[in-house]
């Protein structure tokens, strides 16, 4: 298939999963064109709206998919990967010692010091800007007089999707809007 003037490289689809929800908010849960075309072509998704853009063949035309649903649901995980990015997440990339949101910035600590005992788990990595990494060092909260905003715990992806809520993407194609803010206020 072709595009009709050129590559449709700038129409992602917005994948919900069969309950009509994002499987991810953050990252975005969204598939190429391509890969959108390929799923409707294997009976895997329904189309739940479209672009004005379409791709033909010699036999063929059809619209470029803008959000589509998976026809089988997805379990999410109850456990979310323990990773760098997720944490950052679950303290809404801000530092929990000092507030800073400068992303560039931000590192994660060990509330009590790997020196110490500390673990690498999640009830204590906390996100931190470099300064505040540096100044607590290797020092217990207490020795340090540097508390976290919030007691460091293991998010659910319930947690997770809600956070990555506040954090949308550069770019929300209109026909999204519908599935990405189910608690904004309806216009009348």
């Amino acid at each position: 298939m072709q595009m009709t003037a050129h590559a449709p490289d700038g129409c992602p689809a917005l994948v919900l999963n069969a309950d009509y929800r994002p499987l991810s908010y953050f990252p975005l849960s969204l598939w190429s064109w391509q890969d959108a075309l390929k799923a409707v072509f294997l009976d895997r998704v329904e189309v739940v709206a479209e672009y004005e853009r379409e791709v033909r063949s010699p036999s063929f035309k059809m619209k470029l998919p803008s959000v589509v649903s998976l026809k089988t649901y997805v379990r999410h995980s109850r456990s979310p990967a323990f990773t760098r990015f997720n944490v950052f997440l679950r303290d809404s990339f801000t530092c929990q010692y000092c507030g800073s949101t400068e992303r560039d910035l931000l590192t994660f600590d060990h509330v009590v010091p790997r020196s110490k005992g500390g673990r690498t788990t999640w009830e204590n990595i906390v996100a931190a800007c470099s300064p505040c990494n540096l100044r607590k060092g290797g020092r217990m909260p207490r020795e340090a007089r540097m508390f976290p905003a919030r007691t460091p715990a293991r998010p659910t992806m319930f947690e997770l999707n809600e956070r990555g809520r506040a954090f949308p993407p550069n770019y929300l194609h209109e026909s999204w809007r519908d599935f990405l803010y189910w608690d904004s206020e309806l216009e009348p």
